[in-house]
């Protein structure tokens, strides 16, 4: 099977963006303080509680184990809805406020794409309208429609580390996962790319540094640009210091012709 690259897939919060630390977690504790809940997310624990997939799924995983007698509400499933809602509000509103930039390397590398007619999807677990927010808010109003497929929020059943996302991104696009590449910065992330058959390419943040990425393709500090090359962390890079279709043409090539000798055979630990 020709094993060009046909499409890229990227995941959203860590990947274009570092909207977790300073965005998610700030809107969440916006929306605790506005519904008069004593919560508070720090730096830490909201790392922690990253390991759950899904904001509302997050939600409840933080009731089970910090605020158990709040399971008892009346229509929990309905509440944990309408708080998750109210956070989004508060998300959304510090994107468009221009407070969450993209990664280095990011805008660079969806103009080369669209150039070399190479289709760009969203692969995510995030809602729909945290992914049209972040991307009018750093790519301009028309940037999602740029993208081919934008997967997102409650679209499939399994959230990562199931591939599901991946599964119905794939299916879209009418594509083999053969001819696409992932960009993720998770383990969880990783785990549903890899899942759907998915060469991938990891960028890590400042919550995932130390997962374990064992399968990926590449390991980089970022997408990189010329005036800011990525820092390799694991796996072999042919040429530049910069995500391109190039590299991304290389490695697809390279990962297809040597039954997986270019991928990292190491976790970032």
């Amino acid at each position: 099977m020709n094993s060009k690259v046909q499409a890229v897939l990227f995941d959203v919060d860590g990947t274009l963006a570092d909207t977790e630390r300073d965005g998610h977690r700030l809107a969440f504790n916006a929306a605790f303080e506005e519904l008069g809940l004593d919560w508070n997310w720090g730096v830490a624990l909201y790392g922690e509680l990253l390991a759950i997939t899904g904001g509302k799924e997050r939600i409840r995983h933080y009731m089970e184990n910090h605020t158990p007698a709040e399971l008892g509400r009346s229509g929990l499933d309905g509440w944990i809805a309408g708080l998750h809602k109210v956070k989004t509000k508060h998300y959304v509103s510090l994107l468009e406020s221009g407070g969450i930039p993209l990664r280095p390397g990011v805008a660079r590398l969806i103009r080369h794409l669209r150039d070399a007619n190479i289709k760009i999807a969203i692969a995510t677990t995030t809602t729909p309208e945290n992914v049209t927010a972040l991307l009018k808010s750093t790519l301009g109003e028309d940037s999602p429609g740029w993208f081919e497929v934008i997967g997102a929020g409650d679209i499939v059943r399994g959230k990562k580390p199931e591939p599901d996302i991946y599964h119905w991104v794939l299916d879209q696009l009418g594509l083999p996962a053969q001819q696409c590449i992932a960009i993720e910065d998770s383990e969880n992330g990783l785990r549903a790319s890899l899942g759907a058959g998915l060469d991938t390419v990891i960028t890590v943040s400042d919550y995932t540094r130390s997962q374990d990425f064992s399968g990926a393709a590449l390991v980089l500090s970022d997408l990189g640009e010329p005036t800011q090359p990525f820092a390799v962390l694991e796996g072999n890079v042919p040429h530049s210091g910069w995500v391109d279709t190039e590299l991304l043409l290389t490695l697809k090539d390279e990962s297809a012709g040597s039954c997986g000798i270019y991928l990292s055979e190491k976790a970032v630990r």
